[in-house]
């Protein structure tokens, strides 16, 4: 059926996981055509774009995106725009944009994980050590803090509980 919404929208979820953004990017504008306006569709548009170069368009989907957001949904919007400044190699824009998705929605265990890598590569060995602590708590199904938790465990000497985060980390993934 080329009217069924949430057809469309898996078709392009499965295209842009399988690295193909432009793919992707067609069946999304094919939703808006079909008169469908929220977050969550201009933040995977966001997405898209930046992945498919045309830089131009990402902004002003995330703008959209943010003037639509309500509760958690902007939590979600200011995440994955952090995961464009870090793409850009802009880590304060990155660090403020997790901080506000933390404001909108303290729950979010991906902005903390992000945090925590953010304040490991700026040196802040403890402050990393809490987010990754927090994200793990919040998404004991997510991987990567235990993981991230695990390298600094690793690096300052603490072997068991490295050991202990890997182990963690291999039962969530």
């Amino acid at each position: 059926d080329a009217t069924n919404i949430e057809g469309i929208a898996c078709i392009a979820v499965n295209h842009f996981y399988n690295d193909q953004p432009e793919v992707a990017l067609r069946f999304y504008r094919r939703l808006l055509q079909m008169g469908l306006y929220n977050t969550e569709l201009f933040n995977n548009l966001g997405l898209c774009c930046f992945y498919s170069q045309q830089y131009d368009m990402t902004i002003s989907c995330f703008e959209r995106a943010l003037g639509l957001a309500v509760d958690e949904a902007a939590a979600d919007v200011w995440y994955n725009i952090a995961n464009v400044a870090i793409a850009l190699g802009d880590l304060k824009l990155a660090s403020q944009c997790l901080r506000l998705a933390l404001s909108v929605d303290s729950n979010h265990a991906p902005a903390y994980n992000n945090l925590g890598v953010l304040e490991h590569r700026r040196g802040n060995v403890t402050q990393a050590r809490s987010y990754f602590q927090a994200a793990g708590a919040l998404a004991p199904y997510l991987y990567e803090p235990f993981y991230n938790s695990a390298v600094i465990d690793n690096a300052i000497g603490d072997l068991q509980s490295s050991y202990v985060a890997v182990q963690k980390a291999l039962q969530a993934y």
